[in-house]
């Protein structure tokens, strides 16, 4: 069992920056099963949710075209606490935001649909004009 508790959302304006956390903990942090990939997802209303950005083994990074260069996936050296520097946030970054966790391989999006052994509740993040 693993548990995500994601915090840092809130309200900011168009041009700002925000930086959001997720804490892993449980099972994911096992000694005989290390190996695990975590990323950030975000949905907007009427939209399907999108994989921004993912880390994974050997710190091994991803990221979603519509982020890229705008946004800092990094992670503990004991890989259980997640975060997300964002900058030059733009109003159609406004979405809920989520942390997910899953074992060996990373979280990803396909026909609409995200996979993940775990998912965070989710944080709000709003960006005004």
């Amino acid at each position: 069992q693993v548990q995500l508790v994601e915090s840092g959302g809130g309200s900011v304006s168009a041009g700002g920056s925000l930086a959001l956390s997720c804490t892993a903990s449980g099972d994911i942090n096992r000694k005989d099963r290390p190996d695990h990939c975590m990323g950030w997802f975000r949905q907007a209303p009427g939209q399907e949710r999108e994989r921004i950005a993912a880390i994974g083994t050997a710190q091994t990074t991803y990221y979603a075209d519509s982020v890229k260069g705008r946004i800092t996936i990094s992670q503990d050296s004991a890989g259980t606490t997640l975060y997300l520097q964002m900058d030059g946030l733009e109003p159609e970054d406004t979405a809920m935001y989520y942390c997910a966790a899953n074992l060996h391989t990373c979280p990803y999006c396909r026909g609409g649909t995200c996979f993940s052994n775990y998912w965070g509740q989710g944080t709000q993040v709003t960006v005004a004009s």
